[in-house]
């Protein structure tokens, strides 16, 4: 396999086969996010993406799941992407699901045939940075897209016939911004209905506009207790149903539950572990 380092996937995908069909993020300027800073966004040809597939069967024989990485292989023309589902079908009649990160953008701007036709075909699942609801904290991490549009993507994507997974931020409103944060980002969720949604905690990583911010005393991260005072804000205002989870390595907290079912078991546990914070992850276990 010839992979571009680094390369980053979900967590839920720990298992799949990845395929890197585009080289970054075509965005890239996020001030928080250090993923993609050294690499060169471009879509990578269709005959090497081929061939990587070809390798993979000849060292895994049997796939179940693909990852299309990098940062939003949704970029790439929808005919494109057509013809690398089509193959990778071909040559794994297993195969269950292909998945992709998406951007707001990716989804506004392919029409719903175009979706609709995407995970006929296979694509079953995307991941969407959400980050916030708070349209001027969206505005000041760059994120590229408002609340709104967010939402308007959401939609799209399950009105369409694909499964969404959507990641919120713990953390990048800082002290100051953290009860706005957790309340808008609620109504997006509420708004949106993904059916998975995923809370990773803020680490701060170097070089990047965040991090510069921090540095000079223009950023207030959180504490372990304001991470959990600021989870417990925003579950407490979801009433849509969603898979949700905070068991990503960044977090302090693992959580697993299906809202609103489980919300009062969650609110409990996180009343539990603020009293009890000697239960938290410590912080040199934590990872991106």
């Amino acid at each position: 396999m010839r992979y571009e380092e680094p390369v980053f996937r979900p967590p839920s995908e720990a298992y799949s086969l990845i395929i890197q069909a585009t080289i970054g993020c075509s965005h890239n300027k996020c001030t928080f996010c250090g993923m993609y800073r050294g690499k060169r966004f471009r879509i990578r040809d269709l005959e090497e993406i081929k061939e990587d597939i070809l390798l993979s069967k000849d060292y895994y024989g049997e796939v179940k799941r693909i990852f299309l990485a990098d940062g939003n292989a949704l970029a790439m023309p929808t005919n494109s992407l057509l013809e690398i589902l089509d193959f990778a079908f071909e040559v794994y009649p297993e195969l269950e699901r292909v998945t992709a990160y998406a951007s707001p953008n990716d989804l506004l701007e392919k029409t719903d045939e175009e979706i609709r036709e995407l995970a006929e075909r296979g694509l079953k699942m995307v991941y969407l940075g959400v980050e916030t609801g708070d349209d001027e904290l969206l505005r000041e991490i760059r994120k590229g897209a408002t609340a709104e549009e967010m939402i308007a993507a959401g939609r799209k994507a399950i009105d369409n016939g694909m499964l969404l997974s959507v990641t919120i931020l713990i953390g990048i409103g800082g002290k100051e911004r953290s009860y706005r944060h957790a309340k808008e980002t609620a109504k997006v969720i509420n708004a949106m209905e993904p059916h998975y949604t995923a809370a990773l905690t803020l680490m701060l990583v170097p070089r990047t506009p965040l991090y510069r911010q921090y540095e000079k005393d223009l950023f207030h991260p959180l504490d372990k207790i304001e991470t959990l005072q600021e989870l417990r804000w925003l579950i407490e205002d979801i009433d849509c149903r969603t898979v949700f989870r905070s068991n990503h390595a960044s977090n302090y907290l693992p959580i697993r539950g299906n809202l609103p079912e489980d919300k009062d078991d969650i609110l409990k546990l996180i009343d539990y572990s603020i009293k009890n914070p000697r239960i938290l992850r410590p912080e040199f276990m934590r990872g991106l």
